[in-house]
């Protein structure tokens, strides 16, 4: 196992908990007030994910406008860092830019919305990340969920495609052009759609206190509650 030197970053992709801000294709399925409670939630949850691992800083990188209102909702758990420019591609490109300095530390960049991801995920990817120049944590519907980096590479990250089936490839298609080598992550999931929320509540039935404030939110939603009554 590569030790962290107390150098390496875990940087959360977050905005502040707003309506029609975050997770908006949840809103199909619940109240806009009910999607920002579940997105707190997911957002405590990182965090203590994140505060778990020993030896690594934790930090959220953010929008201009949200700085102010994530510090307040992280406290001491996690330094707050506006990005440059707009959108989740200018974001991912921020924390590298941010981040790195002239010697070489391993950086994360994770969402929010996936507050059921296994610590070892994140251990893993640390160790990955030391052998590659480039980690990429897949989801299953073609995305990615995390990734990570020594250096700040140019134009890694793009608009065309960031939130699509086919972000994953077109990341991997940069990378292979930069001629980076790549490892992965596990394959995982994160939060968009009711479904999710659905194969959520069936996971929390096993293990809630893994994710303790999605879990409550989850019980507390009455929609939740029947998924956990039935299983399904």
């Amino acid at each position: 196992m590569v030790r962290s030197s107390g150098s390496d970053r875990l940087v959360i992709m977050a905005k502040a908990p707003r309506p029609c801000a975050v997770k908006t294709h949840l809103e199909s399925s619940l109240s806009p007030s009910a999607v920002i409670d579940f997105y707190r939630c997911f957002l405590d949850d990182t965090l203590t994910l994140a505060r778990s691992l020993s030896d690594v800083k934790v930090a959220i990188m953010c929008p201009e406008s949200d700085v102010n209102e994530l510090a307040y909702l992280a406290g001491k758990e996690a330094s707050v860092v506006a990005q440059e420019g707009e959108g989740l591609a200018a974001g991912l490109t921020s924390v590298f830019v941010h981040f790195v300095e002239s010697h070489q530390r391993r950086i994360i960049a994770f969402n929010s919305n996936s507050p059921y991801l296994p610590r070892s995920v994140l251990e893993d990817a640390l160790e990955t990340l030391a052998a590659h120049d480039v980690v990429v944590g897949p989801t299953q519907a073609g995305g990615y969920y995390l990734v990570g980096a020594k250096a700040s590479h140019p134009t890694p990250f793009a608009h065309d495609g960031m939130g699509t089936s086919s972000a994953q490839e077109r990341l991997l298609s940069r990378t292979r052009a930069l001629e980076l080598s790549v490892g992965f992550a596990a394959p995982f999931y994160d939060i968009d759609v009711a479904d999710d929320l659905t194969r959520l509540a069936a996971e929390f039935r096993l293990t809630p206190s893994r994710t303790p404030h999605t879990a409550r939110r989850l019980e507390a939603s009455g929609r939740a509650a029947a998924y956990l009554r039935t299983g399904t």
